[in-house]
């Protein structure tokens, strides 16, 4: 494939390229190129908003180049201060190793097993001596520190910036040098620490990398960015019923930006759409279909993505239950605790599991459950609903 195809497929969708003219540059060395992407694992799941950049990651191995994951096990532990208006709770080692032993096979899921190399950063971060971490220092300065925005903002807001955040950047940028990066990746709001891992490989005598950033995919709330702490998001590894039901419930105004980013289709195509949606000769109901459809057909193939339509029918339109629905098995609790019930049942969160109670969001067999806590023996064999697309047995 020429230079100029290849960079017609990899530019699609993307937010920035930094150089412009650097990826072509690139490109025509004529060897396969190290296109970094890291990413710290401080959550269990891998959602949709974080596979906008994997699928990037992808489109490059497509192109016979070499993905470098690097999972921030290492980094994981400092936090990044982007878009942070105070410093952020420091995890434990423990914790973030857990989140990347989640993480891993849904990378997988993603990205192909060729030209791949995953590597985690405390190899050589977690190495680094007093005289290696005072040479990684010098290649910034604290008024480079203060150009950042949330840095400056928190400045001239009297907030508290830590020594450990002004290094994250570094660290970020010091991994570009350990993997020999030709290109990194990351979303639109990680374009300074990209541009910082520039500065720091011309600091170590190397040619800077090109930074690639992709728009930030807006959650299914359609107001703020996918985030699991803010509850708006899918998982790569949610159900296809989940998947496609989930899909259905965004906002209309979202469905350009999904069609463009979550399901990865042709910039031709969601012209198409986006025309047709505009010109009222798309329904948009029909077309939110066909948006979670190509979604769930991503992740799950095109036989689950139909099945997935149809069970999303027979509970909507015909007011059902789905015919296959999952068993949990109840402990030995008696009275059992109808919220620690959700969260171990459905893998949510404590309080939003107490949030959905209150709301009224919870069935047992079609009707309200308001209790806090049931007999065991009236909850066995009952299928416990919560929300409008979760379902579970109980047994």
């Amino acid at each position: 494939m020429s230079t100029d195809d290849q960079l017609s497929f990899l530019l699609r969708h993307t937010d920035q390229v930094v150089p412009g003219d650097d990826l072509s540059d690139k490109l025509e060395l004529g060897r396969p190129l190290r296109v970094k992407l890291g990413l710290d694992p401080t959550a269990p799941a891998v959602t949709l908003g974080w596979a906008v950049v994997l699928r990037k990651l992808r489109h490059f191995q497509e192109l016979g180049h070499t993905a470098v994951l690097i999972v921030g096990d290492f980094t994981g532990q400092v936090g990044d201060p982007s878009d942070r208006s105070e410093t952020r709770r420091r995890l434990t080692s423990e914790e973030v190793n857990g989140y990347a032993e989640n993480v891993l096979g849904q990378f997988r899921r993603i990205l192909l097993p060729e030209n791949l190399e995953i590597r985690r950063n405390s190899e050589w971060l977690g190495t680094l001596d007093m005289a290696g971490l005072l040479e990684l220092t010098s290649a910034a300065t604290v008024a480079q520190m203060l150009e950042r925005s949330d840095f400056a903002k928190r400045y001239d807001d009297g907030s508290p910036i830590s020594v450990m955040e002004f290094l994250y950047p570094l660290l970020q940028g010091y991994d570009s040098v350990a993997v020999q990066a030709d290109v990194e990746l990351g979303g639109s709001d990680q374009l300074w620490n990209l541009m910082m891992g520039r500065t720091v490989q011309e600091r170590y005598g190397m040619e800077p990398q090109v930074a690639m950033t992709m728009p930030l995919l807006v959650g299914t709330d359609g107001v703020k960015k996918m985030s699991q702490s803010l509850g708006n998001y899918i998982g790569v590894e949610d159900t296809p019923d989940e998947m496609f039901g989930k899909t259905m419930s965004i906002p209309d105004t979202a469905m350009v930006e999904w069609f463009r980013l979550a399901a990865d289709l042709d910039p031709a195509e969601v012209e198409e759409i986006e025309e047709g949606l505009t010109s009222e000769s798309l329904h948009p109901g029909e077309t939110k279909r066909r948006l979670a459809r190509a979604v769930t057909a991503l992740y799950w193939g095109e036989d689950e993505a139909v099945r997935a339509e149809s069970a999303f029918d027979q509970v909507f339109k015909e007011g059902g239950m789905p015919d296959e629905i999952e068993s949990f098995a109840l402990s030995s609790d008696d009275p059992v605790i109808i919220p620690g019930l959700i969260r171990d049942a459905l893998g949510l969160s404590g309080s939003e599991a107490r949030r959905l109670l209150a709301q009224g969001a919870v069935k047992l067999d079609g009707s309200v459950l308001e209790a806090q806590e049931v007999a065991k023996g009236d909850l066995s064999g009952r299928v416990l609903q919560v929300g409008k697309r979760r379902f579970v047995r109980l047994v």
